[in-house]
């Protein structure tokens, strides 16, 4: 019931003015919240103050809009219908050459992000602009929802695969299209132990040993939302993998350039970012 349930609100949100989805958007986020357990608020805060160095009261705000603005996420998901049909109403893309160039090389690449902003609208708006993307995504234990979130991330134009699904995550590369991975998770025990504002994390090193293996170019590329709902997607000049005899070295070496990159731009857009997740729970748990 829950994926047929789904497809009639969709519906219903695609007939509403965008206005009025934006303020349902907000409302949403502001009732969620509510839910959310004091112990990760706390987390999440304590995180801010450590890595920003801002005032409690700063912190606590940040951390509840990294929370909030899941309210219009979902609503610009259940838009898809709509979106799909003028992307650019919704999304621009700043950085367009830097990717074309990337693409031009023959080899495909990686799109190397982040859970900031919209990153479901960034996969899906790059695809609109006609860039062969396959999304990443993680299999969701409920069956249909993970069945919707597929359904629409393929109506707005990406291909989809799971994480298990290196193989074909090889194959597309190959066949020169972008492979869309999200880098800012902690990694457990199979990660690579680099900074992360000036904290011991670990880090996924997929991204950085995809594009070594195939000699592909990563992209940093992240998505923001201004004040009037619309987003702006920033993409940045393309980054080789070294190919020493050292290969876990080069994988290590680029893994910390781009956490670097996130660093940065989380520092520029602090409540855009997912804090509610424990960056560093793993590392820390090692003592």
């Amino acid at each position: 019931m829950s994926y047929y349930i789904s497809k009639i609100f969709s519906h219903i949100i695609c007939l509403l003015p965008n206005r009025v989805n934006r303020s349902l958007g907000s409302f949403l986020g502001e009732l969620t919240w509510l839910l959310v357990p004091k112990k990760r608020k706390r987390m999440a805060v304590r995180n801010i103050l450590q890595c920003l160095h801002v005032a409690p009261a700063e912190a606590a705000q940040i951390a509840k809009k990294s929370w909030t603005r899941f309210g219009r996420m979902i609503i610009d998901i259940l838009l898809y219908p709509k979106i799909k049909q003028n992307i650019n109403r919704y999304a621009v893309i700043e950085g367009r050459e830097y990717l074309e160039e990337a693409l031009a090389l023959g080899r495909g690449g990686i799109i190397a992000t982040a859970h900031s902003g919209n990153w479901e609208l960034l996969g899906g708006a790059l695809a609109r602009n006609g860039f062969p993307l396959v999304g990443v995504a993680q299999k969701q234990t409920h069956k249909n929802m993970d069945r919707f979130i597929n359904e629409y991330r393929e109506l707005i134009g990406m291909h989809v695969t799971y994480k298990t699904g290196v193989r074909e995550m090889i194959q597309m590369l190959g066949q020169g299209w972008l492979i869309g991975l999200l880098m800012d998770q902690d990694a457990g025990s199979n990660g690579i132990i680099t900074k992360f504002f000036n904290r011991d994390t670990a880090c996924v090193q997929g991204p950085a040993s995809l594009a070594r293996f195939k000699n592909a170019p990563i992209l940093p590329v992240f998505i923001t939302e201004n004040k009037d709902g619309l987003h702006t997607i920033h993409i940045y000049k393309a980054l080789f993998v070294n190919q020493t005899k050292n290969k876990q070295d080069d994988i290590a070496k680029m893994t910390a350039q781009l956490t670097n990159i996130i660093e940065k731009h989380i520092q520029n857009h602090p409540e855009e970012w997912f804090w509610l997740h424990d960056r560093w729970k793993s590392v820390e748990k090692r003592g």
